[in-house]
């Protein structure tokens, strides 16, 4: 039976050193907040999820070019996708969800595999639901947890340092973002890690009330200033606005791109997608390792909440997420655990105290809330549209930035930072799959008998748990 659990009457997490959790239901596994009710609305994150739903509309293009979807069908999956986004937050997984990110190249070079048509549309199908019911079964027997707990320090940081050096890849790549984009991208870039990361900006936040203001909006006003810079320099065209609410085409969705008009995918499609899901699973335990160092760092900032992020519970809600989205509308950027990039905002600000958002589940639900409402405004559509590319770009780099910062502190000792370095590189150019064989030998020669233990050498002054 569900149960109310108070500010101060629940037992700690794992990670949160006795603090208490905010208020929730708890009902088996998950931890029910519904806003207004066990957490407030925070204006700055919601602004942001408004015009971020840019990165949303960014798998548009994708799906377009893979399945041949027009628009409007397009759309419907995203808006689809959109609303399961918020189902983390409301049962319990304090992260911003997103796409599995690195591996959306992986997946789209297995369906074109296929003839473009029903046998292209029946291999993702298949695909999406075997990833969803493989993630469900890991957090269901508990060893979603183990996992995360068992991978050795160095092969931890190698994946999480891989990962960001392939978003690094995908933007400056031939045909990437950066060649639409130059001059756009640096300079939204460069105002993105100013209000993010700068040590000077929290100096002049104390001494000037617009830039408290600015500070508190994250991305937001790096994608305003892009709809004006790209346009100028001639690398978009100008935003051509329109009124009211969007219409996607779910009908045509459910007939030509779904198991209600096409019938299931042949057994032998989803023997076929086994190797592919494997590799991009090894994706998703990289992003399950960053939420996981994200959330713990945000946890030591702020003593007065306890943030727990179960793996466990994780891997259920976004395993049924790809499950069901393989079911009623397949998605190429699939349904991933955690948004990196905008995890970060959200606990940047978060670390700044009650004051500046109460409960992280706030700021991250607030956000979701922000980015399902700009995705049903065609005013905000038609806005952020001609640079869907910088949006993505953007929330690539600031991935690729923290992901490089977290994998190194998830080191022990310099040989596990050289392990990491070459299992890093090794997923980068290669992939997934060779990146995690890679650290697997390395650990296997260099440390033995100790391979899941490795050793603490004191190069790092605070002891990574």
């Amino acid at each position: 039976m569900a149960q109310t659990i108070e500010d101060h009457g629940d037992s700690p997490g794992e990670q949160g050193d006795g603090a208490p959790s905010s208020p929730h239901w708890k009902v088996g596994p998950f931890e029910i907040r519904l806003p207004f009710v066990h957490y407030r609305l925070e204006w700055p994150d919601y602004t942001q999820g408004l015009l971020m739903c840019a990165v949303d509309l960014a798998a548009i293009p994708m799906m377009i070019t893979l399945l041949g979807m027009p628009f409007e069908v397009a759309l419907a999956v995203i808006l689809l996708n959109g609303f399961l986004y918020l189902t983390h937050h409301l049962l319990g997984d304090p992260v911003v969800p997103g796409w599995i990110t690195p591996a959306i190249p992986l997946v789209m070079a297995y369906c074109m595999t296929f003839p473009e048509g029903p046998e292209r549309v029946h291999a993702l199908i298949s695909f999406q639901i075997l990833l969803g019911l493989f993630s469900i079964l890991l957090g269901v027997t508990g060893l979603a947890k183990r996992v995360v707990r068992a991978i050795p320090p160095a092969i931890k940081a190698g994946v999480l340092m891989g990962a960001g050096i392939a978003a690094v890849q995908t933007v400056f790549e031939e045909g990437g973002q950066f060649e639409q984009f130059p001059i756009t991208i640096t300079i939204a870039i460069g105002l993105v890690f100013f209000l993010l990361f700068s040590r000077h900006l929290p100096r002049w936040r104390e001494r000037n009330l617009l830039a408290m203001q600015i500070g508190k909006l994250g991305v937001l006003p790096a994608i305003l200033v892009a709809v004006l810079i790209a346009p100028l320099t001639r690398e978009a065209e100008w935003s051509q606005i329109e009124w009211g609410i969007v219409q996607p085409d779910f009908l045509t969705l459910w007939r030509e791109y779904t198991i209600f008009g096409l019938g299931l995918p042949p057994l032998m499609m989803f023997v076929t997608a086994i190797p592919t899901v494997l590799a991009t699973y090894i994706v998703v335990f990289g992003d399950t390792l960053q939420a996981n160092a994200v959330l713990k760092q945000a946890n030591r900032a702020r003593p007065d909440e306890n943030v727990e992020y179960n793996p466990d519970r994780s891997h259920l809600i976004f395993g049924g997420r790809n499950a069901l989205m393989g079911v009623i509308g397949p998605d190429v950027a699939m349904c991933g655990p955690s948004w990196s990039a905008m995890l970060v905002v959200i606990t940047e600000r978060y670390k700044e105290g009650r004051k500046a958002m109460k409960s992280l589940y706030g700021g991250a639900g607030s956000f979701r809330w922000g980015t399902n409402t700009g995705l049903l405004l065609l005013p905000i559509v038609t806005l952020v549209e001609p640079v869907l590319g910088v949006a993505m770009a953007l929330t690539l780099l600031v991935q690729a930035y923290v992901s490089v910062r977290i994998g190194i502190m998830e080191a022990r000792s310099q040989r596990d930072l050289g392990i990491a370095g070459v299992t890093a590189g090794a997923l980068a150019l290669l992939g997934a799959a060779w990146g995690l064989g890679v650290g697997i030998l390395l650990c296997l020669v260099i440390y033995g008998r100790d391979f899941f233990r490795g050793e603490n050498d004191g190069t790092f002054a605070e002891e990574q748990a």
